[in-house]
């Protein structure tokens, strides 16, 4: 054989060899089985992503109001302050009570910070395991 109609032989059984499993069978996906081992979790669904300032301040505001002193929280209202977003505010309103034999603070918190100043109501809770964990925190 010449060196060109080497290469188009060659050519030939590149593309027409692959076709052949098509035109012989191939697999048939409407006999396929669905895969009971895979499991996947469900998440929340949300129309934006959370949004980091936020989620940053939240946890400074959990951090402070579980460190404080409900008693001397309902006097004076208690400063806070994120220096990783240069938030700050205060809260105020702090009430600790059992709520389904879990121990919680129900509190108000403001919140300035470069997009504006906002107020909060939260609900803040002692774990199993002695962390504390935001129940609800939602804008007022």
């Amino acid at each position: 054989m010449s060196g060109g109609l080497a290469r188009t032989a060659l050519l030939l059984a590149v593309v027409i060899l692959p076709l052949a499993g098509c035109a012989t069978g191939g697999s048939d996906v409407s006999k396929a089985e669905v895969d009971d081992l895979t499991q996947t979790g469900a998440t929340p669904t949300s129309d934006k992503p959370a949004d980091p300032t936020r989620v940053s301040d939240e946890t400074t505001i959990r951090n402070a109001v579980s460190a404080a002193d409900p008693e001397a929280a309902q006097i004076q209202p208690l400063a806070w302050a994120n220096a990783d977003t240069g938030s700050r505010g205060a809260i105020s309103n702090l009430i600790e009570k059992q709520q389904d034999g879990t121990l919680c603070r129900e509190f108000t918190a403001s919140r300035e910070s470069f997009d504006g100043v906002a107020l909060y109501s939260g609900n803040a809770c002692k774990g199993d395991r002695g962390a504390w964990y935001m129940r609800s925190f939602q804008p007022l």
